[in-house]
């Protein structure tokens, strides 16, 4: 079972892995998201690339270490619930944003098995 939760750890690693090179290149806020990465709406994507630089560490650290994947499936399950939640309110547009809510969507499966796994364990 351990092998398929450390997996299901790199899977949600490499969900979280293009966003934070948004906190590091003007060019990645265009492509992900489809805005100009200049004035404040740019500033504050690249601000979320550095939070999701925050959630590639977590899940890079849950798969070393097992006490804290509590904790640490419970910030991944924020992240992306959060952004589906918001996806659907804001009337599921088409574009950049439902790109990223599939993936997100496909991502519910490995965050399912992490969370599981960590509140069952002793």
């Amino acid at each position: 079972m351990e092998i398929w939760v450390k997996g299901a750890w790199a899977l949600l690693a490499l969900v979280h892995l293009s966003p934070p090179a948004a906190a590091f290149s003007t060019g990645v806020v265009r492509q992900l998201y489809g805005v100009s990465p200049e004035g404040d709406l740019g500033v504050l994507l690249a601000h979320r690339g550095a939070l999701f630089l925050a959630i590639l560490a977590a899940c890079l650290c849950a798969i070393l270490d097992p006490s804290a994947r509590r904790a640490l499936s419970l910030v991944v399950s924020i992240s992306v619930t959060e952004f589906l939640i918001l996806f659907v309110r804001a009337g599921a547009p088409v574009g950049p944003l439902r790109t990223i809510a599939i993936i997100d969507a496909i991502a519910l499966v490995p965050l399912f098995l992490v969370a599981v796994s960590a509140w069952r364990a002793s």
